[in-house]
């Protein structure tokens, strides 16, 4: 599937003959049953008792709009749970720039992350062990939604000269959630470093990334008896 194999939505209409809007019609119906695909999967399948999350960065439409994927998966399979896309403020060689282009923008992460962690609330084990990296905001909100849980965070490293910068150097503690990172970055266009390819719309990175996560579950072999 072109969507998650790194081509971009004009490379896929120059290479399938079809027209732009095509190609973008094809992305929300896609998107919307992933969506499904996701829920019913996260119903199906043993309450998760292991968890890593992180924020990966994007921007739609420019560099100095940011958006900030938080993505929960399942440590050992690799499982996508769920995933959140919030707006987030440029950082600060951006900032100056960005206030004179397009004025403040507020910072929606951290509802974003409550957003997804109440629907992880439904999937995750209370006394689940839930790691991540030493950001100073993690912590409050894993308490209020998993007070049960054993909150484990790891000093962040440097990335790999590959990886798409998701991938880091030594032993990764978080290394199932980085690698699927790293895959995200790699197989969805839009996402990807360095190129001319970006996000427009934000709800269309969600279709997108929900057809990613539909798919790669799919391949992991650990789940094979689950479809």
């Amino acid at each position: 599937m072109d969507f998650v194999e790194g081509v971009s939505m004009r490379g896929i209409a120059r290479k399938q003959n079809l027209h732009r809007t095509t190609v973008k019609r094809k992305l929300i119906f896609l998107g919307v049953q992933a969506l499904r695909n996701l829920e019913r999967m996260n119903g199906r399948l043993p309450m998760v008792s292991h968890v890593q999350f992180d924020d990966q960065e994007t921007c739609e439409q420019s560099k100095y709009k940011p958006l900030s994927i938080t993505i929960a998966v399942e440590n050992k399979t690799r499982r996508i749970l769920d995933f959140e896309v919030s707006q987030s403020p440029p950082k600060h060689s951006l900032a100056k720039k960005a206030i004179e282009r397009f004025g403040p923008r507020q910072d929606e992460r951290k509802n974003g992350r409550r957003n997804l962690f109440t629907r992880l609330q439904k999937i995750v084990r209370p006394d689940a062990i839930i790691e991540s990296d030493q950001n100073p905001h993690y912590p409050p909100d894993v308490r209020k939604f998993f007070p049960m849980a054993s909150h484990v965070n790891y000093k962040g490293r440097r990335p790999r000269d590959h990886g798409t910068g998701e991938l880091k150097k030594g032993f990764d503690p978080l290394f199932s959630l980085n690698h699927t990172c790293a895959m995200n970055r790699d197989r969805i266009k839009r996402l990807a470093r360095k190129t001319w390819a970006i996000t427009k719309r934000r709800e269309f990175l969600v279709l997108h990334l929900a057809i990613f996560a539909d798919h790669h579950n799919r391949k992991l072999e650990t789940l094979q008896k689950y479809f």
